[in-house]
């Protein structure tokens, strides 16, 4: 009894001790006055407004080069908490870096001057939202491959380096899914492979490489997923495994970076229904996100969701508005909108009107607004934190990374496995070679070693409803292809693994350079001659690719995926 009597007064002790130090702070405070974290969080939140709480817990994009007139009206009206800069704005680096200082100085404008987090996804490989010169990377599987820590930690550290230059302060990055499902289109080689261990202690490593370089990483995509051939873009996939199988799979490599103190984690979209019965999508269960990850697992740090805009949340809530309450009231600190809404939006309307309804949902907010703030504190007044006002001027001092070039290069030769091995290395020995592929890099890299090939290009963007197309190519290729001896081939999905398998039979040698996920050859493909697999379409991966079946080096890496490779 007496133990519980002095728990309740200490506890006491400290909540009144706060709440004077709140009170007894000038009326003038702002962020950057010089309290304690914790303190001056719980100032800033207890003085703020309704719609400055609830502002400060939602984070949208832009679409075009430049921010809309709308979403500087939510930074400058509404006190917006943080911006998402997406792909189809960022061909011009200086105008990101010019747009970051922008909305960032009108954050500053505001009476609290809360600095905005901007995010974005650069993962490596594959997905890259910051285009432009930034490094086009050999991507998570190209890591998996080469199974070294240190080739995770310092693409996290030069990829992170980069987007910091531009005033980026947030990564929607490692990937931690599992590759489970072999058919997936959505994950594939952003994944770091099969192994739930492999892919924690990648994943780590990467997260630590991030903010080495200053930028905040954000694991993803909780509770996993990578054992689904569904896009919650589209709809909301069903993960059908059991308990068993979610505890020793799925949440292992979560579990590694919450030990790791990873800052940010981002929920899914996708319905485990033997985990939570009802189908509720883990981002807006409460189940998934307060009992799971916040009690159970013990995580500390901000809850994000993935896009709202995907159908796999609005579909099941039922409107936009509804998956917004629901993604709060979850335990989610910052909720993620790709579309910037219009002022009158209900998911500011109808959240608004509900704060001032229910005392709980108001609380949620508060909360999660604290937990920004507080993460925006320990971030922002750090040394290394990435810079508010980016110098669009100087840009390019910093990107692409000189020594992050170098780097990716040998990362990429570390990642080269060899599947399938004929006349290997193979060398231009005076016969004719055919160089078939999407890209114009490709073709420089295999001239370098074989100067006399010619080439065949056919479109990187071959869809399933483009059959025709399809069919077109191999028939285009099949008959060019008969007046050469070798045909360099590249095969990176099924619609150009069905073009190269129309070489079969022809008595020539074929050679697959296998890049994106190598599932697309991992059968069907045991009449080729020599079979490299190099995970990325990046300039990186195209050497390392052409430099090791030219006999440059000995490739060592394995591939990442279960099964007998």
């Amino acid at each position: 009894m007496k133990k519980l009597l002095f728990s309740i007064y200490l506890s006491f002790f400290v909540f009144t001790g706060l709440s004077h130090a709140q009170t007894s702070l000038p009326q003038d405070v702002d962020f950057w006055s010089n309290y304690p974290d914790d303190v001056l969080a719980e100032t800033l939140v207890s003085r703020m407004s309704d719609e400055e709480l609830l502002a400060q817990i939602l984070m949208f994009g832009w679409a075009g080069a430049e921010p809309s007139d709308l979403l500087n009206s939510w930074v400058i009206q509404r006190g917006l908490g943080s911006v998402k800069v997406f792909g189809w704005n960022t061909e011009d680096i200086r105008k990101v870096a010019k747009s970051v200082r922008i909305l960032q100085t009108e954050a500053a404008g505001r009476r609290f001057k809360i600095p905005l987090f901007v995010a974005t996804d650069q993962e490596g490989g594959w997905i890259r939202h910051v285009k432009g010169e930034t490094s086009d990377t050999p991507g998570n599987m190209a890591i998996g491959a080469s199974g070294y820590p240190i080739d995770a930690y310092y693409s996290g550290y030069y990829i992170n380096k980069e987007i910091k230059a531009l005033g980026i302060n947030m990564n929607f990055a490692p990937t931690v899914d599992i590759y489970t499902d072999l058919g997936s289109t959505v994950i594939g080689p952003r994944s770091f492979g099969s192994d739930p261990v492999n892919v924690g202690i990648l994943g780590e490593a990467f997260a630590a490489g991030s903010i080495a370089a200053g930028v905040i990483p954000t694991a993803k995509h909780f509770p996993g997923h990578g054992d689904t051939s569904q896009d919650s873009h589209g709809k909301l996939p069903q993960i059908n495994i059991d308990e068993e199988v979610f505890e020793s799979r799925e949440l292992v490599p979560f579990k590694y970076l919450i030990r790791a103190g990873i800052p940010a984690i981002m929920s899914a979209h996708l319905s485990f229904p033997n985990i939570e019965p009802d189908g509720t999508p883990a981002s807006l269960s409460k189940k998934m996100l307060t009992e799971l990850l916040r009690n159970k697992l013990g995580y500390k740090g901000l809850i994000i969701t993935d896009d709202m805009q995907m159908n796999g949340a609005t579909l099941f809530a039922g409107s936009a508005h509804k998956a917004f309450t629901m993604a709060i009231e979850a335990g989610n600190d910052i909720i993620i909108s790709s579309e910037t809404a219009t002022l009158g939006s209900q998911i500011w309307t109808k959240n608004l009107a509900l704060m001032q309804s229910s005392t709980e949902f108001k609380n949620r907010v508060r909360e999660a607004a604290r937990h920004v703030i507080l993460a925006k504190l320990k971030y922002f007044k750090s040394p290394d934190a990435a810079p508010l006002y980016p110098d669009e001027k100087t840009i390019y001092e910093y990107i692409p990374d000189k020594e992050g070039q170098k780097f990716f290069l040998e990362q990429a030769c570390r990642s080269i496995s060899v599947y399938r091995k004929g006349e290997f290395p193979y060398r231009d020995n005076g016969e004719s070679i055919l160089i078939a592929g999407p890209f114009n890099s490709l073709f420089d890299e295999g001239r370098k070693r074989y100067p006399s090939a010619d080439t065949f290009h056919f479109s990187y963007s071959l869809k399933e409803d483009e059959s025709n197309y399809s069919s077109w190519n191999a028939d285009g290729l099949y008959y060019t292809a008969r007046r050469y001896d070798t045909i360099i081939i590249t095969v990176y999905d099924r619609h150009t693994a069905n073009i190269a398998k129309r070489l079969r039979d022809m008595g020539k040698r074929v050679i697959i350079l296998s890049i994106m996920s190598p599932v697309h050859v991992l059968e069907d493909f045991d009449w080729a001659d020599t079979i490299l697999c190099g995970y990325s379409y990046s300039n990186y991966s195209y050497a390392a690719l052409f430099g090791a079946l030219a006999g440059e080096f000995e490739p060592q890496g394995k591939i990442p995926l279960d099964g007998d490779f």
